[in-house]
């Protein structure tokens, strides 16, 4: 059979991508990914001519059997998402587990993350930390979240991070404030391109100097 290999892609500069995925994504029958424009220019920068296949949120149980087929006709395939490593708050999770289920190997060529890369940046301890992702859209749901993971770091003394978009990012922030009281925070922006921005501080001070546009890492 053939194999399925989880590749990272840049998060923002497109340099940030190993040789062993650029080499892999030559070899392999065709790509899984989010949006064609985006990893189009990911691959006609590296100069790969790969046929690409949409594999998202919508579509991935629908896409399930046809991937695993190809993949028991000893085709090669690779999954990417639009930035970072695949599956962390992207698609895929469903696929892997149908995969391994079926005895088809997996393998995974490692790279970029954004909750790493902000992590180091961030001046807040790196010993352990609380994944979230992105959070529920419903205000709710987000507080309720947020409360029960202010109980899970009293505990064990971890970084929370979390990903939102510029939609969100203030009221996400002043959710934070009335969970976590006046704490100090780090949010990462762009992370890579050529607009990072790393503001550190007490989350009263952060909140005025944010601004709303392009992709965030809050850690806390």
């Amino acid at each position: 059979m053939g194999i399925l290999f989880v590749v990272a892609t840049p998060i923002g500069n497109l340099k940030d991508i190993t040789l062993r995925a650029i080499e892999t994504l030559k070899v392999v029958d065709y790509v899984l990914c989010e949006d064609t424009r985006i990893t189009g220019k990911l691959l006609n920068t590296y100069d790969i001519q790969k046929k690409m296949v949409i594999f998202n949120d919508f579509n991935e149980e629908h896409s399930i059997s046809s991937i695993t087929g190809d993949l028991e006709k000893n085709m090669n395939i690779a999954l990417v998402s639009d930035a970072g490593m695949p599956l962390v708050s992207d698609p895929g999770f469903k696929l892997i587990r149908d995969v391994t289920s079926r005895g088809i190997k997996v393998e995974v060529i490692p790279g970029a993350t954004a909750s790493i890369t902000a992590l180091t940046l961030s001046g807040l301890p790196t010993d352990k930390f609380l994944f979230l992702g992105f959070l529920p859209k419903k205000d709710g749901k987000r507080e309720k979240l947020l409360s029960d993971a202010k109980q899970a770091v009293s505990n064990v003394k971890a970084t929370v991070i979390i990903y939102e978009s510029p939609f969100r990012v203030i009221k996400l922030l002043e959710q934070i404030k009335k969970v976590f009281g006046d704490i100090d925070i780090a949010v990462c922006r762009e992370l890579t391109k050529l607009h990072e921005e790393v503001l550190r501080g007490k989350i009263s001070d952060v909140i005025p100097k944010v601004k709303p546009k392009g992709e965030f890492v809050i850690l806390f």
